[in-house]
């Protein structure tokens, strides 16, 4: 099938033509990237991150709007045929169509589709619009999708959805059970030990007053995830045990998302995603592995190197139909 490609205005119409303006909206950057219908990219950008929670839709999307002009101007255009927009705090179907109404509005593309940016790692991670991903980052999500258009996906805003795990919820969990052994409520562990040395401090009560003061900044606690993997990997058993949960809730994710697509027998990636799951912490890979190929036994585990943007790019250019020649162009200028 081909590319129809509605027209275009800027001053490129001698090279190719713009299908897709590609948006990868985190809460810490934004990455655009503009590309043809041939799969080149013809101009790139990046941006601050993109937090409607915390400036509101309105001030993201103008935020965003400056780092998408920069990329079409890069192009030498104004607008495309296709927005495809993976963007952080899109989390459920309501929010969802309200930053796509307010995608339209900004008029960068002739059409637009918003969706999670987990799903933008989900395609860059697989052939095909097929698979699972499960990230762990700052959180944890999971979304999956096949090409009949059908998806699945969790709430992802936290316990209130019933997540466990990510990065901040990890050092939640390693400052509770290393501050009650120090006290005597828990079992012993490493960890009210290396939490505190972290940071420089002799004790678990003196990170605890650090914490609670402000001297040590809340936005600081991710810093502990790596700490409780370190202090895993050396021995001991709590920190362990929570490696051990983390790999249980990845795979419990994954195998539900996969249930509900109807392909938990069949061949199919797992994507993993995330900084927590990109740093392939042995324990925590070798406990994904062994516990999927006993619920799903015919997926296949990989972990995604690609940037994101290239996932909302070849969302794009499946939506308008691309040939495959075209993605095979696009993965390549990535180094895929």
């Amino acid at each position: 099938m081909g590319v129809n490609v509605p027209a275009v205005h800027g001053s490129a119409a001698s090279g190719p033509a713009a299908a897709v303006l590609a948006v990868d909206a985190g809460n810490s950057k934004t990455d655009v990237a503009v590309v043809g219908a041939d799969g080149s990219v013809l101009g790139t950008a990046r941006g601050c991150g993109f937090r409607p929670p915390r400036v509101g839709v309105a001030a993201a999307l103008d935020g965003l709007d400056r780092t998408v002009r920069r990329a079409l101007g890069d192009a030498g255009l104004r607008s495309v045929a296709h927005v495809s927009a993976c963007l952080a705090n899109a989390d459920l179907p309501v929010e969802e169509a309200e930053l796509a109404a307010a995608v339209r509005a900004r008029g960068w593309g002739a059409t637009s589709e918003v969706r999670n940016d987990t799903f933008a790692i989900l395609r860059a991670g697989v052939d095909e619009p097929r698979g699972v991903a499960v990230v762990c980052g700052a959180g944890i999500n999971c979304v999956g999708m096949v090409p009949d258009g059908r998806t699945a996906r969790f709430p992802a805003i936290g316990r209130i959805s019933g997540d466990w795990g990510g990065g901040s919820g990890l050092a939640e969990e390693a400052l509770w059970f290393a501050a009650r052994a120090e006290d005597g409520r828990g079992e012993p562990t490493e960890l009210a030990r290396t939490l505190p040395a972290h940071f420089g401090l002799p004790s678990m009560y003196a990170l605890i007053e650090a914490l609670h003061l402000g001297r040590v900044a809340r936005e600081r606690r991710h810093e502990l995830a790596p700490v409780l993997f370190a202090t895993a990997a050396a021995g001991d058993a709590v920190a362990g045990a929570l490696v051990d949960r983390l790999a249980e809730e990845v795979v419990l994710m994954a195998t539900v998302a996969l249930g509900r697509l109807g392909l938990l027998d069949e061949e199919v990636s797992v994507v993993l995603g995330g900084s927590v799951l990109a740093a392939r912490h042995p324990r925590l890979d070798g406990g994904i592995v062994e516990l999927l190929a006993g619920r799903a036994p015919k997926a296949v585990v990989s972990v995604v190197t690609a940037p994101p943007v290239l996932g909302a790019a070849l969302l794009g250019l499946d939506r308008l139909g691309a040939p495959a020649a075209a993605r095979s162009l696009l993965r390549s200028r990535y180094g895929m």
